[in-house]
């Protein structure tokens, strides 16, 4: 896939098939765009285009109250389109000038002079333009004009399917990792640097590897304890993840730390991923560490059955 951070570096293409939009979190509801476009273009021997913008445009318009929490990172979504096969990923900036463009504008300026688009593919429910104004009778309106085709993905495909980047957010945030990676289509995940931390998990015996996330405005879910695989160097490892300001050891900073079963490496300055597959408990102070060992114990049982019981079928 090849990707664009501005409107001037895009190339003159072969027919365009152009859908837009943030996707942010590509779940399945995305992916079912995704595959349109794809099948599109297999079909006119055409390529695939999909413009997004950066940073996500609530950030600009509310700087200090946009109160969004991204599911991925500009580098993690890019993965990820990549690997649903996207030829081109025109990344356009968005600025408080660049909201202003009217949608007759960006029709005409964007999709029409500067990609040439051959056939456009949105959702029955995209807005674009300032204010939110354009949309598909907007676009629909303009269509024999510019002499591009147009597809809607109906409501009622959007709606069969029930997914949307707002209710994967309210799933997270609520410790329901379950609901969220069945909407995601794939584990949810976190990723970030190990950084130094306090040293307190093994003098218990439950070594952690602290973790700052790459992306400021990830969304972390709730506070708890979470059964992870962390991918380290394309290698996969059984885990358990804490999240929150740890009680236990009067904790005041939120922080994110993942103890590695069976792992003894160091890692310090190296990027892992952490996929989280379940939730396991909410954060809770415990009278001392020994209590606090006393559960980990637990939790890492529970780690344990967990994966030995997804081996366990997957190899049925």
């Amino acid at each position: 896939m090849k990707i664009y951070k501005s409107l001037d570096d895009f190339p003159d293409i072969q027919k365009p098939v152009v859908t837009i939009g943030s996707f942010d979190g590509v779940h399945l509801g995305h992916q079912k765009i995704l595959k349109r476009l794809k099948n599109i273009a297999k079909s006119i021997n055409g390529e695939t285009v999909l413009v997004s913008f950066w940073p996500h445009p609530r950030m600009v318009l509310f700087p200090e109250s946009h109160g969004i929490k991204l599911l991925y990172s500009f580098n993690e979504k890019v993965a990820l389109l990549e690997s649903f096969g996207i030829d081109h990923l025109l990344s356009i900036p968005f600025t408080m000038e660049f909201s202003k463009m009217e949608s007759k504008d960006f029709i005409e300026k964007i999709l029409v002079e500067k990609i040439k688009t051959k056939k456009l593919v949105i959702g029955y429910d995209h807005r674009f333009g300032r204010g939110r104004e354009g949309s598909f009778a907007h676009l629909h309106a303009e269509q024999g004009r510019y002499n591009f085709e147009l597809e809607e993905i109906p409501r009622k495909d959007i709606d069969n399917i029930g997914i949307s980047s707002t209710k994967i957010r309210k799933a997270l945030e609520t410790g329901n990792i379950v609901l969220a990676n069945e909407f995601l289509g794939r584990p949810y995940n976190l990723q970030g640097e190990v950084i130094e931390g306090d040293k307190i998990g093994r003098t218990i015996g439950f070594p952690t590897a602290n973790i700052k996330l790459e992306e400021k405005n990830k969304l972390v879910p709730m506070d708890g304890a979470y059964i992870v695989r962390v991918l380290i160097e394309d290698k996969a490892y059984e885990g358990m993840l804490n999240i929150g300001i740890r009680p236990t050891i009067s904790g005041e900073r939120r922080n994110i730390e993942v103890n590695i079963l069976d792992f003894d490496q160091d890692i310090y300055g190296k990027i892992i991923n952490m996929e989280l597959l379940a939730f396991l408990r909410s954060e809770k102070k415990f009278e001392n560490l020994n209590a606090l060992k006393k559960q980990l114990n637990i939790d890492q049982e529970q780690v344990v059955d967990f994966f030995s019981a997804t081996n366990k079928k997957s190899n049925d």
